[in-house]
């Protein structure tokens, strides 16, 4: 019996090790791609159906244990990096996945304003406040405020357009507090913030950028995933949506590309994996972003890469226009 204990306890403490013990590393590899435009809802407009589909894909990130990283040394299609790769230094796991969010809201209202800046009279024609576009780190609106919020009073006064806005904070003094009444997950909000020096300006600030109210609803659910490189492909399928032809020429068409609110496309991280998620789901295409594709590789068989600068690149592209 005792012999017994002396084998058993060991292997199971090594056993427990070997799956509860967090290292410092992670692995990255293909995450799920998901179908984007049954993603989008738009209401008060026209919207057109496509033969084809477009793809969102994404990167699986996880800690690992010694067991998992064993696992992911033999498996040709995950690679184990260094937390540094993925994450900034100081900041926790929770922190980067609440910043990871607020970065795929942004994504999509980017992708919004880009679309119907092109179609429509926007932003002209607009709705009534602005959106919350994006929040500066360290200033007092960083965790009260968030992307997709829309402001309706500053201050007791009501909020018409970006400019009336920024005025209205622009005449608060340094350091007084100025009451922004929002309203966000359908509810009513009275939000208190302080002007004051943050995020490297010289200048004080509460920490917004901001962007015209749309005017008609597009909704967009992102399904759980994550992170900012979905603006590009929420742009072409928000496009093809609102417009008669079809862009997928009854094509798989999957992607990936942070997309500017001026239209440009920039490059993101983990687009080998990407084309992995886009070769397991399918797709003909792949949408890079033109300074990715170096790092890119040899694209799996049947899939053909595109390198885009901007989106309407990717829009030449699908209607036939580009190379």
């Amino acid at each position: 019996m005792r012999r017994w204990i002396v084998w058993v306890l060991p292997l199971a403490a090594l056993l427990l090790a070997a799956t509860r013990l967090w290292l410092p590393v992670y692995s990255i590899g293909p995450g799920p791609a998901r179908e984007v435009s049954p993603l989008i809802r738009v209401d008060g407009r026209a919207v057109y159906a496509s033969e084809g589909e477009f793809v969102l894909t994404s990167v699986r990130i996880e800690r690992l244990t010694p067991l998992s990283a064993l696992v992911t040394w033999i498996d040709p299609a995950r690679s184990v990096i260094e937390r540094s790769e993925v994450y900034p230094a100081g900041t926790t796991d929770a922190e980067e996945r609440e910043r990871a969010v607020s970065e795929m809201d942004q994504s999509k209202l980017d992708a919004t304003y880009v679309v119907l800046s092109e179609l429509t009279d926007y932003p002209q024609d607009h709705g009534r406040g602005v959106l919350i576009e994006h929040v500066v780190d360290g200033c007092s609106a960083d965790g009260e405020l968030y992307p997709g919020d829309l402001v309706l009073r500053i201050d007791g006064t009501k909020v018409s357009t970006v400019r009336n806005a920024r005025r209205l904070i622009d005449a608060a003094p340094s350091g007084s507090a100025l009451t922004f009444d929002i309203r966000a997950g359908g509810e009513r909000h009275a939000i208190d913030l302080v002007r004051g020096r943050c995020g490297g300006s010289e200048e004080p600030l509460v920490g917004v950028a901001m962007i015209p109210s749309f005017p008609f609803g597009v909704s967009i659910e992102s399904g759980g995933i994550s992170g900012p490189s979905a603006g590009l492909m929420w742009a072409v399928a928000l496009h093809d949506l609102l417009t008669t032809k079809d862009l997928t020429g009854g094509m798989t068409i999957a992607g990936t590309g942070v997309l500017l609110l001026d239209g440009t496309v920039v490059p993101i991280s983990g687009v080998r994996e990407k084309i992995a998620a886009a070769a397991r789901a399918g797709a003909d295409v792949f949408l890079v972003p033109k300074d990715n594709l170096h790092e890119a590789g040899p694209p799996p068989d049947g899939i053909r890469l595109v390198p885009v600068e901007t989106l309407g690149d990717a829009l030449d592209f699908l209607r036939g226009d580009g190379p």
